[in-house]
């Protein structure tokens, strides 16, 4: 009859046994999507529906995509009571936290009510071109 896996870690050297409880720690505090983050905040998808000024299916429809913009991302996090964080790993470097990405767009997180973008009017068409001033 084969050993178990609590058998065969018991096996191990002390010290690897150590290195597999740190990570099983670590990745025991990794989440996998925007609904098992809300869980562990303790908030209900009508909570961040209010905090955001939308609507509960919103929030739903959010918590499904798989891409979205860091605009989006940031303000669902903040919504929970977190704070968003971007960190870079790249080949033989230190891990780099990436400061104020998104903020150009949507203003310092906090600092002052976001306001929206203003879009410019679409120019006409018509057959004529432009003319330079040089």
């Amino acid at each position: 009859m084969g050993r178990t896996l609590t058998e065969m870690i018991d096996a191990l050297p002390k010290r690897r046994r150590e290195r597999i409880d740190a990570r099983y720690r670590e990745l025991k505090d990794d989440v996998e999507s925007l609904r098992q983050l809300r869980k562990v905040a303790g908030k209900a998808q009508a909570d961040i529906a209010a905090a955001l000024k939308i609507r509960q299916p919103s929030v739903s429809k959010i918590e499904k995509q798989t891409d979205m913009y860091l605009s989006t991302l940031r303000s669902y996090v903040e919504a929970i009571g977190g704070e968003l964080d971007l960190v870079v790993r790249l080949p033989s470097r230190p891990a780099m936290r990436l400061n104020r990405l998104g903020e150009m767009l949507s203003g310092p997180a906090k600092s002052s009510p976001r306001r929206p973008l203003a879009r410019s009017a679409p120019a006409k068409a018509s057959g004529k071109r432009a003319r330079s001033s040089a």
